[in-house]
């Protein structure tokens, strides 16, 4: 079976030709996923022409590394805030001077808790455009990350799946994952706060117009109207058939086709387009620490 890809052909002149007009060096980190940038300092303000080259290359190859980045908190939110208004999330730890950078990890007790694949805040009813991860400290071996291209996911289903797809919402919900971090009382705040967001089963990016995979394990609940669009016969049809083709679409993230992965080092920042990828933080390393800072960029709401 021939996959088809969102990314660029790195076997022919398309990213020579790419490279040509940037005013940084890219590097691909696979065939279908990521690229790392090179000869750019990120302590520096961006300015116009770069600013406008990097916000392309995010679109395009969807996941930007970084490596060797020793920049200070104020640093890591002056650049995030260049392609956005930056969040404040409501569940982790945040810096104490800067609360639009969360503060990630567990430590030698406790472990950390992303190991599934998801979209960052999926249950918002603008889901975030995208986000800036720093490594502050990482074990020697282990603790890597995987970014999923969802558009590869999306483009590679079989045309009868697509027309399932077509019309389809799912609901997403911040309390299946966050709800067991919070006390009473915070639940009852955030559930107010935010509840349950519908969004469709297939988006499209608003910049690169592609269309979209937009389900995750972690934050889907169900589908709002499987029961309205698909056909129907009898009850079990309805929960079974969602059920199963819930599963379905959560599996088309653990392709390592449409996949990267990421070893971190100290100072590495990892920027991704949170829109069309899915990424899973690997836990294998406790109890050995990983630590990192993030800033994540408010989106638009999925159309």
């Amino acid at each position: 079976m021939s996959l088809s890809t969102a990314a660029p052909d790195i076997t022919t002149g398309e990213h020579a030709s790419e490279q040509e007009h940037l005013p940084f060096r890219i590097k691909p980190l696979s065939p279908t996923i990521g690229v790392e940038i090179e000869g750019i300092d990120l302590r520096q303000s961006l300015d116009e022409d770069t600013y406008k080259a990097m916000r392309t290359a995010l679109i395009r190859h969807k996941l930007l590394v970084f490596r060797d980045q020793d920049i200070t908190p104020a640093q890591h939110v002056r650049l995030a805030a260049r392609f956005g208004e930056l969040e404040v999330h409501p569940v982790f730890k945040h810096h104490p001077d800067h609360p639009e950078l969360v503060l990630l990890g567990g430590d030698q007790k406790v472990k950390a808790r992303e190991n599934i694949f998801h979209t960052d805040v999926s249950w918002r009813e603008c889901p975030s455009m995208g986000s800036m991860l720093r490594c502050i400290e990482c074990p020697e071996v282990g603790g890597d990350t995987l970014w999923v291209n969802m558009a590869a996911a999306y483009a590679n289903l079989p045309e009868d799946v697509k027309e399932r797809l077509a019309g389809l919402y799912a609901v997403h919900d911040v309390m299946p994952a966050f709800g067991a971090r919070m006390t009473p009382q915070e639940c009852e705040v955030n559930r107010h706060k935010f509840p349950p967001a519908m969004h469709p089963v297939v988006r499209t990016h608003p910049e690169s117009g592609e269309k979209i995979l937009y389900v995750n394990e972690a934050f889907v609940t169900h589908l709002a109207n499987y029961n309205q669009v698909a056909e129907v016969r009898m009850g079990f049809d309805f929960r079974l058939g969602e059920m199963d083709l819930l599963q379905y679409l959560y599996r088309q993230a653990a392709t390592p086709e449409y996949q990267v992965r990421l070893r971190w080092r100290p100072n590495t920042i990892a920027f991704w387009d949170n829109r069309s990828t899915q990424h899973y933080a690997i836990q294998d390393y406790f109890p050995a620490v990983r630590r990192m800072m993030r800033a994540t960029i408010i989106g638009d709401r999925p159309r």
